[in-house]
């Protein structure tokens, strides 16, 4: 009786197992369903999503620049915008910098022995300390934006100058507005 229930056991236990093992079979790469996102020479995203739980194909909502289509003129225009400005209280880089920092991004990537300082600053409301860790979340911020972007982490530098150094040495809102920044300068 007992060595029956031992066999019984031992199938039950055998069978569980293998139940177990079946539902974690892999599936074959030609099984797995792929999403397929069809983009036209022009940069535009194929189709129009209709949103989360719609039917449709995902569109990206990513702008692509492409610098060889806007000639060299363009290009020397965002290379020399060399600020990005922050809203208060705020690390966060605006979509409106992307060209520019694009633009960076591109010739700091085709030269890996130029270099960029990251210098970041803020208007005089706060303290100092405050303010200094402020103009450094500022200036990491626009370091990762280039990083992902493909430029390398040894060619930039952050620094924080608090507000050490306004740019307009005033005391109302336009002026506070210019000192919230990160100043890419060469090195």
């Amino acid at each position: 009786m007992q060595h029956t229930r031992r066999t019984l056991s031992t199938a039950v236990l055998a069978l569980a197992l293998g139940g177990l093992f079946a539902g974690c079979s892999s599936t074959k790469l030609d099984e797995a369903p792929v999403e397929s996102r069809n983009v036209p020479a022009d940069g535009t995203a194929a189709g129009a999503g209709t949103g989360a739980g719609g039917s449709g194909t995902a569109q990206s909502n990513v702008a692509t620049v492409d610098l060889s289509k806007q000639g060299a003129g363009a290009a020397d225009g965002l290379l020399s915008q060399r600020v990005v400005y922050f809203d208060f209280d705020s690390f966060v880089v605006k979509d409106e910098y992307r060209p520019m920092l694009e633009a960076h991004a591109k010739v700091l990537s085709a030269n890996r022995s130029k270099r960029m300082m990251l210098e970041g600053h803020t208007d005089e409301r706060g303290g100092r300390e405050y303010n200094l860790a402020l103009g450094q979340k500022r200036a990491e911020a626009v370091l990762r934006s280039m990083v992902l972007l493909g430029v390398q982490d040894n060619q930039l530098e952050a620094v924080s100058f608090g507000e050490e150094k306004p740019a307009v040495p005033s005391s109302d809102e336009a002026a506070w507005a210019k000192n919230r920044r990160v100043e890419l300068k060469d090195k």
